[in-house]
């Protein structure tokens, strides 16, 4: 019996596991459709439907059971009928584990919805079957919706087309929602789109399939939900993405780099490329509490100990060295949900949270905010709560990204009020700002070393600053040769040039910035001039 009890574990322990979210117009049925798929997958406490039982509030009819009051707990949203916060529900089934997000649909609570909806594998747009037929097309709302969908690249979208009992189960009235949506998400670029006719309330095609659609021959909503491919391999087939979170230093023979592989696959022997430094070496070992492993792939923790000594820091990237599609910026430009009452404003500095790098971000402009009920771009300079907008970004120090189109983890950051620590945004990231920066990237000089040459020095750095790019003159009296190697890398860990025209440096010394610079360093004007030439 143990033994069975112990297989029993960990056959639901290696289930898929689906994330999946709904969104709708307010009353077109979210809680009582989540209700609906709890209680008819048995997934409901005896207790639990015996307190929604014996509620005073109950707007499911005589003799029903208002199945939405198992998601709407807060008094203010059983009070109003409508759904204010993000409620979670888990269930499963013999097939897959799931997790639900009951996000709101009013227009005020975008922020919530958003939320709610960044990790999903499948979104859910309810749409009222009897609203629709009475406007004659999708509400604001139900676009507003899809957009964000869309927006948050969800893999899978389906339109729940709900209360079909309140239009007889019309197969035209479904027809023209379907033909509608589909439509919308052919517009939006939606790519894996469904609808399926259902009545929350009834529970007609939720678990069960329903007599009253018998012109309907598709899948049911939890066989849809427990069909829908999940590319888990995404991650691994990437190109490698591990941004460090924390060096460990046990004792004077070990120092690994602990973090999560966001993208592709580490592995002992791989050559790595350190970012920002551009030092190339290879992987010695994956270290893991149970032991070492032979590869790693998303979203594993590890730990990794490298063949060389490289200097490498919380924030800092290992990419694959023969990889180089990685952007590297102080600029981009990205789509922002604001999610606070004081307003965005150009000028003003936010701190921005990417994978394990926090750095400080300034609000360069705003290119345009969306109307979500008509994806219509509109003219802004200011963004208020629940607002989405395209917004260009300079930041402090150079991020490691890939757009959020291609990976959700490299692509997207949160925005923080530097005085509250609260979070006000949350960003996806289309892309480097400028092609200039993106060129940048890959051979910026972390230091150019023009010995006894005062004049070409103050012109390279002058030069540089032209492009953009920020460069500044090390040859102060105050920095002694001692504490010159510390000073080129607090530059370089900022994205900034160093520039000297220092004669008789010591050997030592040059080995040292030739180390911390790697590629980066240029000891002569025809170097420097060439990688002028090429930026130019």
């Amino acid at each position: 019996m143990a033994r069975t009890f112990q297989q029993f574990l960990d056959a639901h322990l290696d289930q898929e596991m689906l994330r999946f979210t709904t969104a709708g117009s307010v009353d077109d049925g979210k809680s009582t459709l989540i209700g609906r798929l709890l209680h008819d997958t048995r997934s409901v406490y005896e207790d639990q439907l015996a307190s929604i039982r014996a509620s005073r509030v109950n707007r499911a009819g005589s003799g029903l059971v208002d199945l939405s009051l198992l998601t709407d707990g807060l008094k203010a949203e059983r009070e109003q009928g409508i759904t204010i916060d993000v409620a979670y529900r888990y269930f499963s089934t013999a097939r897959r584990k799931f997790i639900i997000a009951d996000t709101p649909g009013h227009e005020q609570y975008t922020r919530n919805m958003a939320t709610g909806a960044s990790t999903a594998d499948v979104a859910i747009v309810l749409i009222d079957a009897k609203a629709f037929a009475k406007a004659g097309g999708l509400l604001p709302q139900s676009r507003r919706h899809t957009y964000i969908a869309s927006l948050l690249r969800i893999p899978h979208v389906v339109a729940a087309v709900n209360k079909m009992d309140l239009v007889d189960y019309s197969e035209e009235v479904f027809t023209a929602v379907r033909a509608e949506f589909s439509a919308l998400a052919s517009q939006l670029g939606l790519k894996s789109v469904g609808a399926i006719p259902l009545s929350a309330l009834a529970g007609d095609n939720v678990v069960e399939r329903g007599k009253n659609t018998p012109w309907y021959s598709g899948s049911t909503l939890l066989e849809y939900l427990e069909t829908a491919p999940l590319n888990l391999n995404e991650g691994a087939s990437g190109p490698l993405r591990f941004p460090v979170q924390l060096v460990l230093r046990p004792d004077a023979e070990f120092r690994g780099f602990a973090g999560r592989v966001e993208r592709g696959e580490l592995r002992p022997g791989l050559q790595v490329r350190a970012l920002p430094s551009g030092r190339v070496t290879r992987v010695k070992s994956l270290v893991t509490f149970d032991g070492e492993l032979e590869s790693a792939t998303y979203p594993r923790n590890v730990t990794v100990e490298l063949e060389d000594a490289i200097d490498l820091s919380r924030g800092e990237m290992l990419v694959a060295d023969s990889e180089t599609a990685l952007h590297t910026s102080t600029a981009f430009r990205a789509m922002v949900v604001w999610m606070h009452e004081l307003p965005l404003v150009e000028g003003r500095s936010y701190l921005a949270k990417h994978t394990t790098r926090t750095v400080r971000a300034t609000v360069r402009a705003i290119r345009y905010r969306v109307d979500v009920n008509t994806t219509e771009h509109i003219e802004a300079g200011r963004l208020q709560m629940n607002d989405i907008a395209e917004v260009v970004f300079d930041t402090s120090l150079p991020l490691f990204f890939d757009a959020y189109a291609e990976s959700r983890e490299l692509g997207s950051l949160i925005l923080i009020d530097p005085v509250s620590n609260s979070t006000v945004g949350a960003a996806m990231i289309i892309a480097a700002s400028q092609a200039l920066e993106e060129a940048v990237t890959e051979h910026v000089p972390a230091l150019v070393l023009l010995a006894g040459r005062g004049d070409e020095a103050q012109a390279l750095v002058t030069a540089l600053r032209g492009l953009g790019h920020a460069a500044v003159l090390i040859d102060d009296a105050l920095i002694s040769e001692a504490a010159l190697a510390g000073a080129v890398r607090a530059l370089q860990i900022a994205g900034v040039t160093a520039v000297t025209a220092r004669e008789g440096l010591l050997e030592k010394t040059v080995l040292a910035l030739q180390e911390i610079a790697g590629d980066g360093f240029f000891e002569s004007s025809q170097a420097a001039t060439a990688w002028l030439g090429w930026q130019a």
